[in-house]
C-alpha cells in the first residue's frame, strides 16, 4: 500500500484542524477538514463514552471516503459533579447554550466547594480508521481544576474555567503552543501520530 498522503479529519471546523495540523506537523502530512474532502455525510454520536463517539465519527466518513480518516471526541469532567458534563460537555445545557452560560452555571453549582475539591480534567480521545480498515482508539487527560471566574481569552469552550495548576492560569491563559503543549487533544493527537507512523512502517516490512 501506498504512503498515506493526506489525513481527512471528521469535522467540518477549520480552526480545529489548524490546531490539529499544527500539533501533526512533525509528520508532514496534510490534514483535510470533511468540506475539503468533499464529503458529507450525516452522523449520530451516540456512543457511551469518548471512545465510542470517535470511532462513530471516523467510521462514519471512511465509509464514504476510504483512505485514513481521524476523529476526536472530548470534554470536561468535574470530579465534584460526578464528572459532569463528560461526553455531554457540547450538548450541556443545550447545543445553542453559550459557553459564557455553561461556565457560569458550572461555576455556580461549584459554589463554596474549596480547592481541593474542584479537580477536573480534560478528556480526549482519538479514533483513527486506516486505508485498510482497521481502527485504533487513543485517549490523554489534562488534570486541573476549576477557577471562581472566567479568564483568558486564548481559548475556547471551557478553556476560561479551567485552571492548570503547573501555570496557575486558566487553559484560556496560555500562549497556543504551551496550551498544545499540554492540551488532552495534543496529548492524544502525538500518541496517534505514532500509531499512524507504526501503521506506515508495518506496511512497507
Amino acid at each position: 500500500m501506498p504512503k498515506i498522503e493526506k489525513i481527512i479529519f471528521a469535522t467540518k471546523n477549520k480552526g480545529k484542524v489548524r490546531e490539529i495540523s499544527e500539533i501533526l506537523k512533525f509528520m508532514d502530512i496534510p490534514v483535510l477538514t470533511m468540506e475539503e474532502a468533499g464529503i458529507e455525510v450525516e452522523i449520530v454520536e451516540n456512543g457511551k463514552s469518548f471512545e465510542e463517539n470517535a470511532l462513530i465519527k471516523a467510521k462514519s466518513v471512511h465509509a464514504v471516503s476510504g483512505g485514513l480518516v481521524l476523529a476526536d471526541d472530548s470534554g470536561l469532567e468535574i470530579d465534584y459533579l460526578n464528572k459532569e458534563p463528560g461526553i455531554y460537555s457540547a450538548r450541556y445545557m443545550g447545543e445553542n447554550t453559550s459557553y459564557h452560560e455553561k461556565n457560569m452555571n458550572l461555576i455556580g453549582r461549584l459554589e463554596g466547594v474549596p480547592d481541593d475539591k474542584r479537580t477536573a480534567r480534560f478528556v480526549c480521545a482519538v479514533a483513527a480508521v486506516f486505508p485498510d480498515g482497521t481502527h485504533k482508539v487513543v485517549r490523554a487527560t489534562m488534570e486541573g481544576r476549576i477557577g471562581y471566574k472566567e479568564a483568558g481569552s486564548n481559548g475556547f469552550g471551557y478553556d476560561p474555567i479551567f485552571i492548570l495548576p503547573k501555570y496557575g492560569v486558566t487553559t484560556a491563559e496560555l500562549a497556543p503552543e504551551v496550551k498544545n503543549q499540554e492540551s488532552h487533544r495534543g496529548k492524544a493527537l502525538r500518541l496517534m501520530g505514532k500509531e499512524i507512523m507504526d501503521y506506515e512502517d508495518s506496511d512497507n516490512k
